[in-house]
């Protein structure tokens, strides 16, 4: 779909924010959502391969397509590891609103900075130390938003279906906090 030099922006991260939360949906299929001790290493490298695949594509050159999905696998495997967790494939325990909005800002933040500081490595440009912020910030806002909204809808619904909705909505909110930045990845 072609796109007016003045939207060329709108339109990537339009495409972008498609492709982020494509591979979310993607990983369904490969992880179960839930609490942070049922997600391993194995798994969120998966679910890391599914939202790195499409979002490589988008970048220009094909190494730098194969270096991001490299990146990405390492990072979410890390960040798994090291105990922070598969950040947007765990539904938080706690049922205390300020709990879980305070511990998903910081375990986002974490997660985060964790995502950004590898995927940084698969940037050639000089100021893409930017990207570990903008990976960080994205994640600080989109996991606690995305949490509570799964709260207040798994109460509502009384399914379990309504966290999967709120960590839908994080990651459409990643999609479209990174997106606004990830243009600059292409160029």
């Amino acid at each position: 779909m072609p796109f007016a030099s003045e939207n060329t922006r709108f339109g990537f991260i339009l495409l972008w924010t498609f492709a982020t939360f494509g591979g979310f949906l993607l990983s369904l299929l490969f992880i179960e959502v839930g609490d942070k001790p049922d997600i391993g290493v194995v798994e969120a490298a998966i679910g890391g391969f599914a939202i790195a695949l499409p979002q490589g594509c988008l970048l220009k050159e094909p190494v730098y397509c194969i270096r991001w999905i490299l990146s990405s696998l390492l990072g979410w495997s890390i960040i798994t590891a090291i105990g922070i967790g598969a950040v947007g494939w765990i539904v938080p325990s706690t049922q205390i609103f300020p709990v879980r909005i305070l511990s998903g800002a910081v375990s986002g933040a974490l997660g985060g900075l964790g995502i950004g500081l590898t995927q940084w490595l698969a940037i050639p440009q000089h100021n893409a130390w930017r990207w570990i912020f903008v990976s960080s910030a994205s994640w600080a806002v989109a996991v606690p938003v995305g949490s509570a909204i799964g709260m207040i809808l798994h109460r509502l619904m009384q399914l379990f279906l309504g966290e999967v909705m709120g960590l839908a909505i994080t990651w459409l909110l990643v999609g479209i906090l990174t997106g606004m930045n990830a243009h600059k990845l292409r160029l």
